[in-house]
């Protein structure tokens, strides 16, 4: 029995040459999205994520975050830069723990840093899936997904 007409499940990706941009463009981008995944995985690495949840951000050079000195609460991010670098060192539970949005933003990163290599490795194309996936639920379960960790650091912050 033969079927007729178009496959119903879609590849994961499609050839290089068959994209949604030129390729030179589209191996601009994949490559771009590696080396910003290698360069935030090694910045991480060489990081100690601090014990008090947050301001791991400050071995990078930045200053300490203001919300929990001037206000006594957390800041909506409070916690990212902890989570990402428990996440990066094999932590990921602990990294969950210290700030949902944070250690999910840092799967998600990963994750498409290994994409764009797999796509360059093997010539698949990196902006089609940018083009397929529908970013307006993506951006508002992320917004739902910052808002409750948000909540969630704030029941369990201490300054």
């Amino acid at each position: 029995m033969t079927r007729s007409g178009p496959s119903p499940r879609t590849p994961f990706t499609i050839p290089l040459a068959q994209g949604p941009v030129a390729p030179w463009a589209d191996r601009a981008v994949a490559l771009l999205f590696v080396v910003i995944t290698i360069v935030c995985v090694v910045g991480l690495w060489r990081t100690d994520p601090s014990t008090k949840g947050y301001d791991t951000h400050v071995q990078f050079g930045m200053q300490p975050c203001s919300w929990p000195r001037l206000y006594g609460v957390p800041c909506p991010t409070c916690g990212c830069t902890t989570a990402a670098c428990l996440v990066v060192h094999g932590k990921w539970i602990l990294g969950f723990v210290t700030q949902p949005f944070g250690a999910a933003v840092a799967i998600v990163g990963f994750l498409l840093g290994l994409h764009g290599l797999y796509c360059l490795l093997f010539r698949r194309s990196f902006a089609d899936l940018l083009v397929r996936v529908k970013f307006a639920p993506i951006l508002f379960g992320g917004l739902l997904l910052m808002l409750a960790a948000w909540y969630y650091k704030y029941l369990v912050f201490q300054p």
